[in-house]
């Protein structure tokens, strides 16, 4: 038996097969890892777990790397049932294959298993991670990404609020693009329905600062002076939002229309209130849609 290169062209096809067939088993192997690393039986923060994984994925860093499930390239006692498994129809027999087909045939099952195994991981991070679990990579929403006429995720600089067990979140954030920066905060255009729900959640953060002035004993038109000048009125007037702060500002004309510009996309209190870009990840809901990653750079 030979152990020089094979000439056969069709010995390709049974490389790929075998890794194609060693991606399914790595795949299989990640959602094992997935289960007890995120599952049930997990211990502590699973999104800091998550977020600690993609980060150490994205640097190639071994203490995490070294982690995921892998295959042992050095252990060739499983090379022939693999074959007999998964070697393509009219693939020559096991025993007419020579040392170098067969260290290949490993090679191959051993590639696919370890990409696949660390591409699941890195999707079962962001499935974690993401607030609707969505599985894409979200790495060109970073705010250190974003440009001035890219997507991002904003959210005003006062939205952190500590969840149950005290971890600062951001409960929601909105889809939107930057358009410009001021005095350094952001400055982003968004979609009506973003647009909504800013409005919405303006008006949800007016509620809860009536129901804390409440619970402190604070009544009738004191309570409601007290809301008004701590937070202004956003509503819809047909496809305008009309932003009433007379009583923030003491200004009776502090009164701004902002109407939709031609691409019927709004920039609300834009050079107004610190808005800020923000991860995806630290947010717990998302208003708006989020773009694809960028293609592959080929």
């Amino acid at each position: 038996m030979s152990d020089s290169p094979p000439k056969d062209d069709g010995w390709q096809q049974v490389l790929d097969a075998l890794h194609t067939a060693g991606g399914v088993a790595g795949r299989d192997a990640a959602r094992w890892w997935a289960q007890y690393t995120f599952g049930g039986r997990a211990a502590g923060d699973v999104s800091e777990t998550a977020r600690r994984v993609l980060d150490g994925l994205d640097d190639g860093d071994p203490a995490v790397t070294d982690g995921l499930p892998f295959a042992d390239r050095d252990i060739a006692a499983e090379d022939r049932d693999r074959y007999a498994a998964h070697a393509p129809h009219g693939a020559p027999a096991w025993d007419e294959v020579t040392a170098y087909q067969r260290e290949q045939t490993r090679w191959a099952w051993c590639d696919g298993f370890d990409k696949a195994a660390e591409a699941e991981a890195g999707r079962r991070c962001r499935i974690v991670l993401h607030p609707g679990g969505d599985d894409r990579d979200v790495r060109h929403l970073h705010p250190d990404q974003i440009c001035l006429g890219g997507p991002g995720v904003f959210a005003e600089d006062w939205a952190w609020t500590p969840n149950a067990e005290g971890i600062l979140r951001i409960p929601v954030g909105f889809a939107g693009t930057l358009v410009d920066a001021w005095n350094g905060w952001a400055v982003f255009a968004c979609t009506r329905q973003v647009a909504e729900a800013i409005v919405a959640d303006h008006q949800a953060a007016r509620d809860r600062y009536r129901r804390q002035l409440a619970a402190d004993g604070i009544t009738g038109e004191r309570l409601q002076r007290m809301v008004e000048e701590s937070l202004a009125r956003l509503r819809f007037d047909g496809d305008v939002i009309v932003a009433d702060e007379t009583l923030v500002h003491d200004d009776p004309e502090a009164v701004e229309r902002i109407s939709p510009d031609a691409d019927g996309r709004y920039t609300v209190m834009g050079r107004a209130w610190t808005w800020t870009a923000v991860h995806p990840y630290d947010c717990d809901r998302i208003a708006g849609d989020l773009p694809d990653p960028p293609p592959a750079q080929t």
